[in-house]
């Protein structure tokens, strides 16, 4: 499920992005960007389902980068998560549990 790739188009909006990508800074702590989504009830049920390697991986780097943080340091720049390796790993099970929520929703106001 996790075998998304960055978004090709054209190369401005390539350019663009990678350029916030690097500027928000949290490539610079080996995080992906969906370990920095905001956790509501969606993202932590998505995160719940996670395959226990899948969990395991986004705990490591969430943890690294509080220590990082705590420390004012940052990975070496060979280490840093780059724009083109940067996996949506969450999407597929985030997009199923909105589906199920909406769906549940939708039965609730019909019954």
């Amino acid at each position: 499920m996790s075998g998304y790739v960055a978004r090709k188009g054209p190369l401005v909006f390539s350019n663009l992005g990678k350029w916030a990508y690097n500027w928000s800074g949290f490539n610079q702590y080996g995080l992906h960007r969906d370990d920095c989504l905001y956790e509501n009830q969606d993202v932590k049920e998505a995160v719940r389902r996670l395959p226990r390697k899948l969990y395991d991986e986004r705990n490591y780097r969430i943890m690294r980068a509080l220590h990082l943080s705590m420390t004012k340091t940052v990975l070496p720049k060979e280490q840093w998560t780059k724009y083109e390796e940067d996996v949506k790993y969450l999407e597929p099970y985030l997009k199923e549990v909105i589906k199920e929520r909406e769906e549940r929703e939708e039965w609730n106001k019909d019954h």
